[in-house]
Parts: structure tokens; C-alpha cells; sequence
């Protein structure tokens, strides 16, 4: 598995620098061109923002909303990159999916705020996915863009595979490793020498899993959801090395509605006996500087 995870990253990332040198700008399209015009409340809400303005196109998974091709165009090769990396990890085949997925680009620090004010979005929402529609801010005065895209795509291949039962912790903590590994396999692909970094924690701010994993909803404190992120993501990481397809048996157990402890048991067999036993290891590699790589 884990030299079929390398050989994979290798090949994605040829396949990036390759698309990336051939890409043209997105032809764009009308609205009624688009092979998929349903939007839900929140596309709505966007679409409502600056409305003569937006500009439309597709690519094999996505179609996208933007109002300048210079900043649709990478956003579009990125998104592909970043769905086949998640899609292959997770073992999912999305050649039978006919309806695309929509990705808005807002430019403008005001216009995301507007649409943060028009979808009652947390202020510190950089990016959104909500029910197969992702919303994203790209300025175009910022040369480094993060990896929030990468993060909503993640967001989105889950949904679309395991739906809307997959606790709060996993889906973000999943996210966040993810992107953290397909944003630096991406900037390799440009020449930069990137590798993913996974933080350590703080003693101090170690939340107990028994309230990590039960969580549905973020911190109020601005401090503790950094705390929630970080230990979720390391959560996510730490499982995932274990053994990364019982790690995909969980994730779908869990999404079903079975309890940790039996999700655990169905993905993990004897190595962890029971979320006490799995806190007592994971605690140790929390705390720990950890440099991830492409084959975890």
C-alpha cells in the first residue's frame, strides 16, 4: 500500500506539471449552457452577489462560477488534481457520478464578505462546502493561495461517498490532512520543494477524545477550534498510518451511524480495544513533531 501511494503521488504530479503547462484559459459558458443548473440556497446567495458579473464554465467534475478566467483557470486544474488524489486514497470510483459539482470563486476580500453575511457563515470561514457546492476566496493580490481549496474537496468527495453522517471531527480532521498532503504534492509539481507538515500539540490544549469524537458542533472559543482543527487533523493522520484501508472501514462505519467503538473494532480489529486504549497511543503522537510524506 504504501509504495502504491508513492508510485500514485508520482504520477499525479507529472500529470499536474503536464496539465499545467497545456492548460488553456476555461471557455466560458452561458448560464443555460451549463449541464447543471441547480443550485441551492447558498449558490443562490452567491449568484445574487454582483449578478451580471459572474462568468461560467466546466471542466469533468466541476462547473464554475467566477468573474475572471486568469482566476478560474488554475482553480479549475487544482480541483481536479486535488479530486483524483482524495477520490484514489478513499478507493472510490466516480466515473458513474453524471451530475457536477459547483465551485464558486469569489475575488474580492467584500464580496466574500457579503456572502459570509448573506449565509450566516462563521467569521473565520475561509472556504465552504455545503451539499456538493463549494465557495472559495481567491484574491488575486496573494501569490500563496493555502489549501483551502484542497480542504473543500476533501469536504466534498466525502459527502458524495459516505453523506452527511460522518461526525464533525473526522470530516474536518480528514480535510485538513488531506489537503495538507495534496497542497504540497501540488507546489512540487511547480518546482518548489514542499512536503506536508502536520502541527504538533500543546499538552494543555489536548482535548479527550470521548468529547472530541462526540463533538457536533465547533468551539466557541476562537482558541479551542484551533485546538479542534489541529487535534482532529493529527487524529485523522495518526489513523490513516495505521492502516489506511481500515481507515477508509471506519470512516464508512461511522458514517453509518455505528458507535466509535465498534467503527474502531471493524477498521482496526484487536490493534486498538476501545477509544481509552486508542487515546492512552494517540496522546503520545499528538504531542510530537511529526513531518508527514506522501506515503502515510
Amino acid at each position: 500500500m504504501m509504495r502504491f501511494a508513492v508510485a500514485f503521488f508520482a504520477f499525479a504530479i507529472v500529470n499536474l506539471a503536464t496539465a499545467q503547462e497545456n492548460v488553456g484559459a476555461l471557455p466560458e459558458l452561458s448560464l443555460a449552457q451549463l449541464s447543471d443548473r441547480s443550485f441551492g440556497t447558498l449558490g443562490q446567495a452567491a449568484l445574487a452577489i454582483s449578478p451580471a458579473d459572474w462568468k461560467h464554465a466546466e471542466t469533468k467534475n466541476f462547473v464554475y462560477h467566477f468573474f475572471h478566467s486568469f482566476i478560474a483557470t488554475p482553480v479549475s486544474v487544482e480541483a481536479e488534481f486535488y479530486y483524483g488524489i482524495v477520490a484514489k486514497e478513499l478507493e472510490k470510483d466516480t466515473a458513474q457520478w453524471e451530475r457536477k459539482s459547483h465551485i464558486f470563486i469569489f475575488e474580492k476580500p467584500e464580496e466574500w464578505a457579503a456572502f459570509q453575511q448573506k449565509g450566516a457563515l462563521d467569521p473565520w470561514t475561509g472556504g465552504l462546502h455545503a451539499n456538493g457546492e463549494l465557495f472559495i476566496q481567491r484574491n488575486p493580490e496573494f501569490k500563496w493561495k493555502g489549501s483551502t481549496l484542497g480542504h473543500e474537496i476533501a469536504h466534498l468527495v466525502v459527502h458524495r461517498f459516505f453523506g452527511n453522517g460522518v461526525p464533525l471531527w473526522l470530516n474536518e480532521g480528514y480535510a485538513e490532512y488531506s489537503a495538507s498532503r495534496g497542497y504540497a504534492a501540488f507546489y512540487r509539481a511547480r518546482g518548489y520543494a514542499a512536503r506536508p507538515k502536520s502541527r504538533s500539540m500543546a499538552p494543555e490544549d489536548f482535548i479527550p477524545l470521548g468529547q472530541l469524537t462526540t463533538l457536533v458542533a465547533y468551539p466557541q472559543d476562537v482558541l479551542r477550534v484551533h485546538a479542534f482543527y489541529a487535534e482532529s487533523e493529527r487524529l485523522a493522520r495518526f489513523l490513516s498510518g495505521v492502516n489506511k484501508r481500515g481507515f477508509g472501514t471506519f470512516l464508512e462505519a461511522l458514517s453509518k451511524g455505528n458507535r466509535f467503538d465498534s467503527a474502531l473494532s471493524k477498521g482496526y480489529g484487536s490493534r486498538f480495544s476501545s477509544l481509552d486504549a486508542l487515546e492512552s497511543e494517540f496522546k503520545a503522537y499528538a504531542s510530537k513533531d511529526h513531518d508527514a510524506t506522501p506515503s502515510n
